[in-house]
């Protein structure tokens, strides 16, 4: 029996033919990357930084020479937990691959041997490290560094939001992460992150560990032009067809942030019967849906921001265009504002939390949806 595929996926591996535009960007990762250089990639959340690399990671020439491997570092709190996670998605992608390189694992991470046991039914040892484990820190990263370089194939990890190491109370992160990676000869790093003035602090600031360490890659919004003609085509070869201003009307919504782009036009696939032709009023429509259907989840990422916090993001949000200045007279004034300190002081906090994000001197909502559904509510 034929399954018709959704061909705007979301979630899970995007083969060639489903994969938008990214071209140059995919043909200069992999170009750094094989000639032995870091990376630091950036841009906001959703904008496909995970999607780019699982789809160079996916290329033949780099499945067969290189062990790929992401540490996604986002919900990590301490260098600890930063090491316990490193740790296993190194076992997991390294070890558990030979009897030799397991045996090879286990010999090197000394510091870690009460986490080791064995698996009777699957007759293999297992690495079960807690944070508890975690005694020496400094020790066992060196250690899974060495491991790291003792691996049969050259190593391309990527360390997903990477800006999360300078939030860590060991202020010595950032030094120690750099003078074992400089020292590698069998690996090369991405350090993709999604907080752009924290990571052109990290590797562009001459202060900083990491100061000019990885080539830069920065993902903007694909063109509508080039998304259009990808949508249509899709739709096309589906028996189906959608509007070139239906397209549009989502893009402009989301502003092109790719996975929401993504989602709609999933939606609109699948409400669009064969033979006929998705328009505006259908997009609307199902934009206005997922707004309601994510509701809980954006209630749920103001539950713990304070009411200060809360006045100076809803003031943002009212205004038409990014906010230059939030500390002018008439800003505070016209949005009944405690005071310009209160919005300074707020304005730091929402962008340690991603609500906000400042480009070129001007605040906005990070985050798109987060937008839409507070016009939607009428904070």
């Amino acid at each position: 029996m034929t399954t018709n595929i959704n061909p705007f996926i979301v979630s899970g591996r995007i083969p060639t033919q489903y994969f938008c535009d990214r071209q140059e960007e995919a043909g200069n990762l992999i170009k750094h990357l094989t000639n032995q250089e870091n990376v630091v990639l950036m841009s906001q959340r959703r904008m496909g930084k995970s999607k780019l690399v699982e789809f160079c990671f996916n290329k033949p020439q780099i499945q067969q020479d290189y062990i790929t491997m992401t540490v996604d570092i986002l919900h990590t709190t301490s260098f600890r937990e930063f090491i316990q996670v490193f740790g296993a998605v190194v076992f997991d992608a390294v070890a558990t691959k030979s009897e030799k390189m397991m045996k090879l694992f286990t010999a090197t991470m000394r510091s870690l041997s009460a986490s080791f046991g064995y698996d009777p039914v699957q007759n293999t040892p297992t690495f079960d490290i807690r944070l508890g484990d975690i005694t020496m820190p400094e020790y066992t990263l060196k250690e899974i560094f060495q491991y790291i370089e003792k691996t049969e194939k050259r190593c391309l990890i990527v360390i997903d939001e990477f800006q999360q190491v300078t939030k860590y109370p060991e202020k010595n992160a950032e030094a120690l992460l750099r003078s074992y990676i400089q020292n590698l000869a069998n690996a090369n790093f991405v350090f993709a992150g999604s907080q752009r003035r924290l990571m052109e602090e990290m590797f562009f600031s001459e202060k900083r560990p990491f100061f000019m360490n990885a080539r830069s890659i920065t993902l903007f919004p694909i063109k509508l032009s080039i998304y259009q003609e990808f949508a249509q085509r899709l739709f096309q070869e589906n028996g189906r067809a959608i509007d070139a201003e239906a397209i549009q009307v989502v893009y402009d919504t989301f502003l092109g942030v790719t996975l929401y782009l993504q989602r709609i036009m999933k939606d609109a696939f699948n409400s669009t019967p064969q033979g006929e032709t998705c328009d505006i009023s259908t997009v609307k429509n199902l934009i206005d849906d997922y707004i309601q259907e994510c509701d809980p989840r954006l209630r749920e990422q103001l539950a713990f921001v304070t009411e200060a916090q809360k006045e100076l993001l809803y003031a943002i949000n009212e205004e038409s265009q990014p906010v230059k200045s939030i500390t002018s007279s008439s800003f505070v004034k016209r949005h009944r504002l405690k005071s310009p300190s209160a919005a300074q002081a707020a304005s730091k906090k929402l962008l340690e939390y991603d609500l906000l994000t400042r480009k070129e001197g001007c605040y906005s909502i990070a985050d798109p949806l987060m937008a839409l559904w507070l016009k939607s509510r009428r904070f």
